[in-house]
């Protein structure tokens, strides 16, 4: 069906997962004039593994994405929290419940093949949509609305004309940067004091240890928890690559630029912060080769007074950047892709674009900031000091199996009903007309 304002001139800044959902979703509901712009050179996804869960694969399905990854994605039915000293296992969760109550397993694959599967699916959506890499955007018109444009290794800026401006930029974002300078306000990011590692191994590097192999012909997720810190680790790639991810203190950015997120970080350093885990966790960290090691400054945003500016929308790690602990960060970056493309296609008059953004954002920004919030809950849970503290988390570990809340929240079965059950686009579908009514009626 052809939405009333398919013509409607749409831009977009940012190729990650938010700004590519929202090109397709739009796509998807017949808008006709799309614009990317992204200043990489390509889509250029480093290597790390990400959560693929029901509420994201639903979506991918319905854009028609899905194909283009399912070869690489692994489903995970089980997962076990382990000491990360003694190796001794917390508790176990089993998730074939999944399957059963939210109709999509639990899924992890290679953030390049979900990145690829939603290009792919794009470029089938040509000429509807247009990409312009290695392509910066300097600044932006609110009023107009329009972004300035610089491409790379060119002189000349340019103004491109929008009739909608999505800010799907991720951390950095420098539409949110210039939406808070309006109003007075600084973008800055608070460091949590943590860090993080992004490692993957492959099978010729593991094929030789009979302990280690398996964790690769797997379908477990693993996690080791310690004081301050933890590994997380499962296979990915059609379980030819096992991806780890670390949460440690950071104590290695010291010499780094104030404002860096990532640094090379000796291997050496790695294995010491990790120096008594259990030899299992320390062969894995011992078999990731010197050059390769990565380190990640875990920093935070404060919650944003609004995620939009007269036909300027932010969706994503522009508006909702979370840590790690839950794995939702691009899930949600889909669902508000999903969700502001099909509040877009219900309006009728060219008028309403604001109070579409506002339905938009009415819609998606109690549930993206209530995850942010739980994601770091979750770490503070995990990544315990305290002794006694820990050994409280650990008993309540042991009660999961009674029916007990999990620590780990992202097996608590409380959370994944909210994270895992929840259909955006019904959700949308179901809130639309009232939340229209509402914003109507407060502008």
């Amino acid at each position: 069906m052809v939405p009333p304002l398919a013509s409607l001139r749409i831009v977009i800044v940012g190729a990650g997962m938010g700004g590519l959902t929202t090109a397709l979703a739009l796509a998807h509901r017949g808008f006709t004039q799309i614009e990317v712009y992204e200043s990489a050179r390509d889509l250029g996804f480093v290597g790390a593994g990400i959560q693929v869960a029901p509420n994201v694969s639903h979506i991918l399905q319905v854009l028609g994405a899905w194909k283009y990854m399912a070869d690489d994605a692994v489903e995970i039915d089980e997962v076990s929290i382990r000491d990360g000293v003694t190796d001794e296992e917390l508790a176990n969760s089993g998730l074939g419940h999944i399957q059963k109550l939210y109709r999509q397993p639990h899924r992890v694959a290679h953030r390049r093949a979900l990145a690829g599967a939603l290009y792919a699916a794009c470029k089938d959506a040509a000429p509807r949509i247009t990409f312009h890499f290695n392509t910066t955007v300097l600044h932006v018109d609110f009023e107009l609305p329009r972004i300035q444009i610089q491409a790379k290794g060119e002189s000349e800026r340019h103004w491109i004309s929008a009739d909608v401006v999505v800010g799907a930029d991720g951390v950095k974002s420098i539409v949110r940067k210039t939406m808070l300078a309006r109003h007075g306000e600084e973008d800055c990011a608070e460091d949590t004091g943590q860090a993080a590692y992004r490692i993957m191994l492959h099978r010729d590097q593991l094929a030789q240890d009979p302990e280690l192999l398996p964790l690769l012909e797997s379908k477990r997720t693993l996690r080791w928890i310690g004081a301050r810190r933890q590994i997380i680790a499962y296979p990915i790639s059609g379980n030819t690559i096992l991806n780890m991810a670390t949460t440690q203190p950071d104590v290695n950015f010291a010499a780094a630029p104030t404002m860096a997120w990532t640094t090379r970080a000796d291997k050496s350093a790695m294995l010491s912060v990790y120096d008594d885990f259990c030899p299992r966790v320390k062969r894995l960290l011992r078999l990731v080769p010197a050059g390769e090691v990565c380190e990640w400054k875990l920093r935070v945003h404060r919650q944003l007074r609004a995620w939009v500016e007269s036909r300027v929308a932010l969706v994503g790690d522009a508006c909702h950047p979370a840590l790690p602990h839950l794995g939702q960060g691009a899930a949600q970056a889909i669902e508000d892709g999903a969700v502001l493309a099909f509040v877009l296609s219900k309006l009728t008059r060219a008028e309403d674009l604001n109070t579409g953004l506002l339905v938009y954002e009415r819609l998606r920004k109690h549930r993206a900031e209530f995850l942010v919030e739980e994601s770091a809950a979750s770490g503070r849970a995990l990544l315990l000091m305290n002794g006694d503290a820990q050994v409280k988390r650990d008993e309540a570990f042991q009660r999961v199996k009674e029916g007990g809340p999990n620590p780990d929240k992202w097996i608590d079965r409380k959370v994944t009903d909210y994270l895992y059950g929840f259909d955006c686009l019904a959700d949308a579908e179901t809130r639309y007309e009232e939340c229209f009514a509402q914003v109507k009626l407060a502008t």
